[in-house]
Formats: structure tokens, C-alpha cells, sequence
């Protein structure tokens, strides 16, 4: 069923404190990226989440993060969004798999320990677009015979 997303970070250098969210809805993979050049502290990721609040009601119900202290206000997305966040369970690493696949692909464009804050809100929409509009084995259905 639709609606419900998974929530990562790609975090650049150290001297930049720049970062990368990543949002993948779990049933099609649809990735939304979130611009956080300046930083990525729970006020700043909880206002890039905020800012995606465009979807529509049966696509965007719940959200689910890693333990990170990025979501500490979670609180307050819930309250202007009305999307139900969670955090994942401690050491449970399949939990995120969809954001971790599309993390990794979408970190072929924005690797790891670099200045992200170089990348403007209009290059991580081309690189999420460019991965929304890639055909995906999970939304192929076979002609029925």
C-alpha cells in the first residue's frame, strides 16, 4: 500500500557539515531528496521535510528514520504535516532497505564525505527525477496471457 516512506541521511565532510536527505516511499520507490546546505540538525532536516509536505493524503502517511538525532523533532513534522513518523528499531538494519538502496543510488551523484552544499535544490530534483523516471523490476507488471 502507498504512503509509507523511509528517511536517510548522506552526510558530507566533516568542514562543510553538509548533507543529503533521502525520502523513498516503499511500495514504488519514489525518492524525494532533501537540500540541507547549511547543516543537517534536527531543525534543518525537520524544515526540508516540512517543505515536501505537497503530497497528497494517500501517499504520504507515515515516514520511518533511523535513531539519528536528526529527527528529534519529529513532533513537530507530525503537527504540520500530518504524516505519522517513526524511528526504527536499534540494530535492525533491514529495516531501511529501500532507503538504503536508493541511498546508494542516488549517492553515486552525491558521494559521501564530500562539500554537498555545492549541490543546489534544482540538482538533487534532476537526480531525483532521473531515478523516479527509471523503470523498476517492483513496478513492472507482466502482460496477463
Amino acid at each position: 500500500m502507498p504512503g509509507h516512506h523511509e528517511g536517510d541521511l548522506i552526510k558530507g565532510t566533516i568542514a562543510s557539515n553538509s548533507a543529503v536527505g533521502t525520502i523513498v516511499e516503499r511500495t514504488t520507490d519514489y525518492l524525494t531528496l532533501l537540500h540541507l546546505p547549511h547543516g543537517h540538525c534536527a531543525h534543518h532536516v525537520a524544515d526540508a521535510i516540512m517543505q515536501i509536505s505537497g503530497l497528497p493524503d494517500w501517499f504520504a502517511k507515515t515516514l520511518t528514520w533511523d535513531r539519528g538525532v536528526e529527527m528529534c523533532q519529529h513532533s513537530r513534522v507530525t503537527l504540520a504535516t500530518q504524516i505519522k513518523c517513526f524511528l526504527a528499531d536499534p540494530y535492525t538494519h533491514g529495516s531501511a532497505a529501500a532507503t538504503r538502496t536508493s541511498t546508494a543510488c542516488s549517492g553515486s551523484r552525491c558521494p559521501k564525505h564530500t562539500d554537498l552544499s555545492v549541490r543546489t535544490a534544482q540538482d538533487l530534483q534532476m537526480i531525483a527525477d532521473a531515478h523516479n523516471d527509471r523503470p523498476r523490476k517492483r513496478l513492472w507488471l507482466p502482460n496477463a496471457a
